[in-house]
């Protein structure tokens, strides 16, 4: 029997935000955060996506949770983990590379770590600045600021400036 009415079209992530209007969007970890993560709701989350017609995900936890869950909802996935204390230049090198060239093939994409935090934060603007799209990170921190909706604390502030460092620069 097919889904029918609302639950068809599933349900929006928590707290997603659009970063590029209808191109780049950030959100919680569809299904929620590690004790409050529920296998349902991630199932619908992921119906939400595909049918808004996001075609990739890029995860940012540490570690491999819920990759399989995309390829069971046929999304294209890519996995850049942010472990703490481990250097995060290469992995965002390679982050911002995959995002630039999902963003230049026409796809929707939508990054995400366990929460709508200073991670997801610090990695889309530091990618802001990266692609030249905003000129400086002071800039970046402030728009995507205001684009969540909170300020961006220290651990958020570091990654934007581990690839791009604190004065303006423009992809290479």
């Amino acid at each position: 029997m097919p889904v029918k009415g609302r639950w068809a079209a599933g349900i929006r992530p928590r707290n997603f935000t659009w970063v590029l209007r209808d191109r780049l969007a950030v959100s919680e970890r569809p299904g929620g955060f590690a004790p409050n993560h529920r296998r349902v709701r991630r199932q619908e989350e992921i119906i939400w996506l595909r049918v808004q017609g996001f075609d990739r995900v890029i995860s940012l936890l540490p570690s491999p949770h819920n990759l399989h869950a995309y390829d069971e909802g046929e999304l294209a996935w890519a996995h850049y983990p942010l472990v703490v204390g481990a250097d995060p230049r290469q992995v965002l090198e390679d982050c911002y590379r995959d995002v630039a060239e999902s963003l230049a093939a026409g796809k929707r994409v939508l990054m995400h770590h366990e929460e709508l935090g200073d991670r997801v934060m610090g990695v889309v603007a530091g990618f802001l600045v990266w692609s030249g799209r905003i000129p400086s990170a002071p800039q970046a921190v402030a728009a995507v600021e205001q684009m969540v909706g909170r300020q961006m604390g220290p651990a958020g502030r570091e990654l934007v400036v581990a690839v791009v460092g604190p004065s303006p620069r423009s992809a290479g």
